[in-house]
């Protein structure tokens, strides 16, 4: 039966129908990509930490969507916001380091920086639900 599963009529998980998961998972690959073209001197420093943050943005939209209560939701949704803030650094890093072009790192932080508006729209529709939902009398959904 697994041999005939076909992803793409597979169910979506929510946190990849939300456009900001979907751009923080691409700039992810992008950036993995680009690692493999640092020196050796930078696999264990800068090469380590812009995979990580740049993957922990993803996996946090996607905890914070899959998350039941409100306050879980956006707690996940402020780490992903810091953690694109430290990919936007180590990407100026790199930039600086002459690893990266300016146009090409500039291009990746205006990006990180569309996520981050993103982001806080979440943040503020979910705050808003909870605050609905904690007022006296209101009705529950």
């Amino acid at each position: 039966m697994a041999q005939n599963y076909d992803k793409k009529k597979g169910i979506t998980p929510r946190h990849e129908k939300l456009w900001v998961w979907q751009k923080a998972h691409r700039l992810m690959l992008e950036i993995h990509e680009i690692c493999k073209t640092l020196p050796p001197n930078e696999k264990y420093v800068l090469r380590g930490q812009i995979e990580r943050s740049s993957k922990s943005v993803a996996d946090n939209i996607a905890e914070g969507n899959s998350s039941y209560y409100y306050n879980d939701k956006i707690k996940g949704f402020y780490t992903a916001r810091k953690e694109s803030g430290e990919t936007q650094n180590h990407l100026r890093e790199m930039e600086d380091k002459h690893y990266l072009s300016d146009f090409q790192a500039q291009l990746m932080i205006d990006e990180y920086e569309e996520i981050i508006r993103g982001l806080n729209g979440l943040i503020a529709r979910i705050a808003e639900k909870r605050d609905q939902s904690n007022r006296k009398g209101a009705k529950r959904i």
